[in-house]
């Protein structure tokens, strides 16, 4: 990892925990678990602020899901001693399907499916979320929030975001400090929302260089040319950068609307 995204293990640890039973209270929280390195790190730290009581997992596969991801994912629920369930979502995304008269293998619909499949994931989250009155924890870290890399409403959808301040590389050694398995925190990123989707499908370049790219340019303030030149890549991958992050801002922000609330009311 390089040296401008080291940080504190511990202290980082203290901070999330802290945050996440300051802004939780004495809910319960919902967490959907991927068998991959956020959901797993996020879950972890759920525990260790809650207790394994007050947290639940959904697993939501598919059938183009690695069964290892849900093996990995089954693993950490029996490891944290969480309550869990398994909810494939194959047949609910087949009954939008059938009802739209689409094809989701067909290459025009991969993508809306796609997004489809996560905001189904989104659903689930807050149905359980509200039978038992809880809230829906988030797993989004730095690296995707800055470039949009998340379904709006999808997985982008949660009551609050314990990982957003962290870049994927440093959850990665994070993730190894908290003693998940290398299986786990070494795992390649992938999406999952169609078959055969990764991270480096999509991205122009992986993670370990993308996050020096984005610590150069959003917490140091360099320009384009410049964070290119100190991250040693090619100055098209930051201008790429920049681009993607104003093309998404959209989903990082509430929806445009002419509503203004002049007068704020004091908490009673």
């Amino acid at each position: 990892m390089s040296s401008d995204l080291r940080f504190d293990f511990e202290e980082a640890v203290k901070e999330i925990v802290y945050f996440i039973q300051k802004i939780v209270g004495g809910k319960d929280v919902v967490i959907g678990l991927s068998g991959g390195l956020d959901s797993s790190i996020t879950a972890t730290l759920l525990v260790e602020a809650l207790s394994s009581k007050k947290v639940h997992g959904l697993i939501m596969p598919t059938f183009f899901t690695p069964p290892e991801d849900v093996e990995d994912a089954t693993w950490l629920a029996n490891h944290l001693n969480i309550d869990c369930k398994i909810i494939p979502i194959d047949r609910v995304v087949d009954s939008y399907a059938n009802l739209l008269d689409l094809n989701p293998d067909d290459e025009r619909y991969r993508m809306p499916f796609g997004n489809l499949r996560a905001r189904i994931r989104m659903s689930l989250l807050y149905f359980y979320a509200n039978l038992i009155d809880g809230l829906v924890a988030g797993t989004g870290d730095k690296s995707e929030i800055l470039i949009g890399y998340y379904t709006k409403y999808g997985d982008g959808g949660a009551d609050f975001l314990p990982i957003a301040h962290l870049y994927k590389t440093q959850l990665r050694e994070l993730g190894a400090y908290m003693g998940l398995p290398k299986r786990i925190y070494a795992k390649p990123s992938a999406p999952r929302l169609f078959p055969g989707h990764t991270a480096l499908s999509e991205l122009p370049i992986d993670y370990s260089k993308l996050d020096i790219l984005l610590f150069n340019i959003f917490d140091k303030g360099l320009g384009v040319e410049e964070a290119a030149d100190k991250a040693e890549l090619p100055v098209d991958v930051a201008v790429w950068v920049c681009r993607r992050y104003h093309a998404t801002e959209h989903k990082r922000k509430m929806p445009p609307s002419l509503l203004e609330i002049k007068h704020i009311p004091p908490i009673l």
